[in-house]
């Protein structure tokens, strides 16, 4: 299917959350620049928002694609997120926490060009906006409404999942992991005047958090619960409002951990493979189910 029969207005990638499986949204990504696809609108949770936050910045090119790649190379070497979560949330409740992996998160955005004084307002085209989860009313909350807003602090608080990094207290806010409340962010997505969604979902009930059995197996399990019955509902709202989603469920060849970053360049080639096919079955074009 051609782009130019896509395209209605204003074309929204939504880009989900899932840890190291984000690397499949890059390989996915790749393959839609090539088909002509151009979004007018970036939408992204946890680290889909990290993903579109880079490509806002860096452009939606080959050239900024490339930069991404190259990001997702250094953040396997620097091991952001060690996966010891156990032991990570048993100093946490403690207050014996060693290491700092929310300042570590935080000087790796600011190297990759996402600065601290970078506002929504000095993004021009795509529009972004972040997406996190606010605890108190249980709602999500879409960063970039206001100009103003700082790029850097929405990205902070959307990828804020404990016991890595903490929820943030924000005046009458809670704000953590945008994945929480709302892990395929189409909702948002229509809220800010989406009119057609490329939707880049990396839901996967296989060894989410690296566990056959006890604690990794019912965290896996719950999030996926969680992930699924979200994103469900989420693709009945855009068919409610006639918005077309075209909804790409970016599945490794094999599980991959959240946590595990080790399998960059296999998963960029997948994402890629995967919406390569999809595009050229015009079949897996619908309204959301």
């Amino acid at each position: 299917m051609n782009a130019s029969n896509v395209i209605n207005n204003k074309l929204a990638f939504v880009l989900s959350g899932g840890g190291a499986r984000g690397a499949l949204q890059v390989g996915s990504l790749y393959s839609l620049l090539e088909n002509g696809f151009m979004p007018d609108l970036l939408v992204g949770t946890s680290i889909g928002a990290v993903n579109a936050a880079f490509l806002a910045v860096h452009g939606f090119s080959k050239g900024g694609l490339d930069l991404l790649t190259g990001a997702w190379h250094r953040a396997a070497e620097l091991d952001l997120l060690p996966n010891n979560y156990v032991r990570l949330s048993l100093s946490a409740m403690l207050g014996r926490s060693s290491n700092n992996p929310a300042g570590q998160i935080r000087e790796f955005m600011i190297k990759s060009g996402l600065t601290p004084e970078l506002r929504f307002a000095d993004i021009k085209h795509p529009q972004l906006n972040i997406v996190s989860s606010d605890l108190s009313t249980g709602k999500p909350v879409l960063h970039g409404e206001s100009p103003n807003d700082l790029v850097l602090d929405a990205l902070l608080v959307s990828t804020a999942l404990p016991p890595w990094v903490m929820p943030v207290h924000n005046k009458q806010q809670v704000l953590m992991d945008g994945g929480v409340v709302s892990n395929l962010p189409i909702e948002s997505a229509l809220q800010a005047g989406a009119t057609r969604i490329v939707a880049l979902d990396l839901s996967d009930m296989r060894e989410t958090f690296g566990g056959k059995r006890g604690l990794g197996l019912f965290l896996n399990n719950l999030a996926y619960a969680m992930e699924r019955r979200e994103g469900d509902l989420e693709l009945r709202l855009a068919r409610a409002q006639g918005v077309p989603v075209f909804h790409l469920r970016l599945m490794g060849k094999d599980p991959t951990p959240i946590l595990d970053f080790h399998h960059v360049d296999e998963l960029i080639a997948q994402g890629y493979e995967i919406t390569c096919q999809a595009i050229a079955n015009e079949q897996t074009w619908h309204f959301a189910p």
